[in-house]
């Protein structure tokens, strides 16, 4: 089996607990022919020399800001055809005043109205052969069901709505993406809305999806 680099990044809030949420999947990168390196620091997007070898960015990194230089990094790695995934606030909202950031993802989390919320993700009907989430119908869940503003360049693999309540400011169903992938340069991103606790991440329907979603993230060649 070949061996790829894969770049696991994490930190910020750590109401999403980064450390443990990433620690889950590190086993499996490595069991699929990935050398991988743990950062806590976003600085190592700013080297570009090394940033040039990655293979895959997994990142879980709630809020926090990134400079300049970092963002250029990170944006120029996957243009040049290194993959980016994550979920949840670990890569939808992560640095929220880096419209590059948003530029680069293709949405950003707004809001999860009623906080924990019992909801369902239904995956796309004319994606359902696609090989991230082929064989999975929906994923039941109480957590926090992400709002998110998006654009219509990502391949939308899955999605929940928001229904309003009598008390909600909104009129009526708003479906939003759940999971998507997108095409960036050479490169591809992946990303899901589920993910806030590692419990979550540990519900066989979604760990299947992001492991798969890595893996199609991947640089191939």
């Amino acid at each position: 089996m070949t061996t790829r680099r894969a770049l696991v990044v994490r930190g910020g809030w750590e109401g999403h607990a980064p450390v443990e949420s990433t620690d889950l999947f590190i086993p499996f990168l490595r069991a699929h022919g990935f050398d991988v390196q743990v950062e806590d620091s976003l600085e190592v997007y700013a080297d570009e020399p090394y940033m040039s070898t990655v293979d895959l960015i997994v990142q879980c990194w709630s809020i926090g800001e990134i400079l300049a230089d970092e963002m250029h990094g990170l944006r120029v790695a996957v243009e040049n055809g290194a993959g980016l995934a994550g979920w949840h606030g670990g890569l939808i909202d992560a640095f929220r005043n880096a419209t590059d950031y948003q530029h680069l993802i293709g949405a950003q989390f707004v809001a999860h109205p009623d906080d924990f919320i019992e909801h369902t993700v239904e995956i796309s009907p004319d994606r359902a052969d696609h090989p991230i989430v082929e064989g999975v119908s929906q994923i039941s869940i109480t957590s926090e069901q992400y709002w998110v503003l998006s654009d219509g360049a990502s391949d939308v693999l899955a999605t929940t709505t928001h229904v309003p309540r009598e008390d909600s400011p909104w009129h009526s169903p708003v479906t939003v993406p759940a999971v998507w992938t997108r095409s960036w340069g050479r490169g591809h991103v992946f990303a899901c809305t589920i993910g806030h606790s590692p419990a979550e991440l540990e519900i066989p329907e979604v760990r299947t999806i992001i492991e798969r979603g890595m893996l199609w993230a991947a640089r191939t060649a």
